[in-house]
């Protein structure tokens, strides 16, 4: 039986179980969640979900919201049920699925546009780099193919209704690739999210969010410095990560 960790997410507001070894949940999910400007009765598709984490946190902050989270690994999905669940969110739903395969379930419709906003930490370890020893970690992280980001983008993308949202939580490096993949299906009045470890340091997470059918042009927002000299988080960063803040994208 594999072990699990029991925390706590948004300073206690959230219980939330993960397991003890392979890929654990960082900033992003909830820097993400922060971010999509999603509003009550909305339906908000996750890629790559893990344990819920991100959906869990939008759907504090957003009372009223339905999700769906898409994760690769059953064992993962099923934990993101479960923490789903023991939170009382019964508007949150996990799926099992490898983008860009989607569950053949009536929340996909073929033709697509069924979500108002997806948002998604896609994989961004190269391919030749070494893997990790532990497989549901190596899953999380590693590309499978030179054009995923761009099979992720167009897949999530897709299910998307018009001028509804797309936000992914990409390392700097992959900032050109993906809003080149943005571009060419249909998403543009881009936004990009610094986030800074610390002032003067570069930029190791960056928010790029799109909108469906936007064509306005693209945009560097302020971003977000988020931890102090003494390595504590900026009181921007602690309302977002312990109050469950919205973060606004413009």
């Amino acid at each position: 039986m594999e072990v699990l960790s029991h925390g706590t997410l948004l300073d206690g507001r959230l219980r939330y179980r993960q397991f003890r070894q392979g890929y654990r949940t960082g900033l992003e999910p909830v820097l993400m969640a922060a971010s999509v400007p999603a509003r009550p009765g909305q339906r908000i598709l996750e890629g790559g979900c893990g344990a819920g984490a991100g959906l869990m946190c939008l759907a504090w902050r957003v009372a009223g919201i339905t999700g769906i989270g898409v994760e690769r690994d059953a064992r993962t999905a099923a934990l993101a049920q479960t923490n789903f669940n023991d939170n009382g969110l019964d508007r949150l739903r996990a799926a099992c699925a490898t983008l860009p395969d989607l569950p053949a379930i009536a929340d996909f419709p073929l033709q697509g546009g069924g979500f108002d906003h997806a948002f998604a930490n896609p994989p961004w370890h190269r391919t030749d780099a070494s893997a990790s020893p532990d497989p549901r970690r190596d899953i999380a992280r590693r590309v499978v193919a030179n054009d995923m980001l761009n099979v992720w983008v167009r897949s999530l993308g897709r299910q998307v209704r018009h001028h509804g949202t797309l936000t992914l939580a990409l390392p700097a490096a992959s900032l050109d690739a993906a809003i080149a993949s943005m571009r060419a299906h249909g998403i543009g009045s881009i936004r990009l999210i610094p986030f800074w470890p610390k002032a003067g340091r570069p930029a190791r997470i960056v928010l790029v969010q799109g909108r469906v059918g936007g064509r306005g042009d693209a945009a560097l927002l302020p971003g977000m410095t988020l931890h102090r000299a003494d390595g504590h988080f900026t009181p921007e960063a602690d309302a977002i990560l312990r109050d469950g803040a919205p973060l606004d994208a413009g």
